[in-house]
C-alpha cells in the first residue's frame, strides 16, 4: 500500500483485531494501523470537534469494521461516514461474523465498498485476513480531503 494511508481497525474483540493486524503485517501490509474498540472512537476520530482527521490533508485511510459493536455499531458508522461529504469517499471494507443477507444489503446499500464474513474456524481466519492484506496491496486508496 502507499505510505501515506492508515489503516483503521474498528473491532471490539481484541483478539480478533490482534489477529488482523498481526497477518496484515504478515502479508506484507506495513501501513500504519490504528485500532478502535468501538464505533463513537471512530466517529470521533473522523468528524469529532477535535478531529485529526479534519485538520490532516496528507493521510488517506481505508476502514476495517466490524458490525457489532457497542456504543455506536458498524452500521451506523458506516452510515455517517458515507453520508458526510468530508468522508464519503472513504473506503470502508466490513469484516464481521455477520453473514446475514439483509444486513450485507444494507452496508451495500450504504455504500461499503466490500463485505468479508470472519470466518470461526482460526486458521480459516488468518486465510482471509493474509488474503485482504494483499488485496490492499493492490487496490487504489482516494486522496483525502
Amino acid at each position: 500500500m502507499k505510505k501515506n494511508i492508515t489503516i483503521i481497525i474498528a473491532e471490539d474483540d481484541e483478539g480478533h483485531a490482534l489477529l488482523i493486524k498481526r497477518n496484515l503485517k504478515r502479508a506484507g501490509v506495513v501501513n500504519p494501523i490504528l485500532h478502535f474498540s468501538n464505533g463513537e472512537e471512530v466517529l470521533e476520530f473522523f468528524l469529532g470537534e477535535n478531529s485529526d482527521y479534519l485538520k490532516n490533508n496528507v493521510t488517506s485511510y481505508i476502514v476495517l469494521l466490524d458490525l457489532k459493536m457497542p456504543k455506536v455499531d458498524g452500521i451506523e458508522v458506516l452510515e455517517k461516514l458515507k453520508s458526510t461529504p468530508s468522508t464519503k469517499k472513504i473506503p470502508v471494507i466490513m469484516i464481521t461474523t455477520t453473514d446475514n443477507p439483509r444486513e450485507i444489503d444494507i452496508c451495500h446499500t450504504l455504500g461499503c465498498n466490500s463485505y468479508i464474513v470472519k470466518p470461526i474456524d482460526y486458521q480459516k481466519f488468518i486465510e482471509i485476513v493474509k488474503r485482504l492484506g494483499y488485496y490492499l496491496e493492490i487496490i487504489e486508496i482516494p486522496n483525502p480531503i
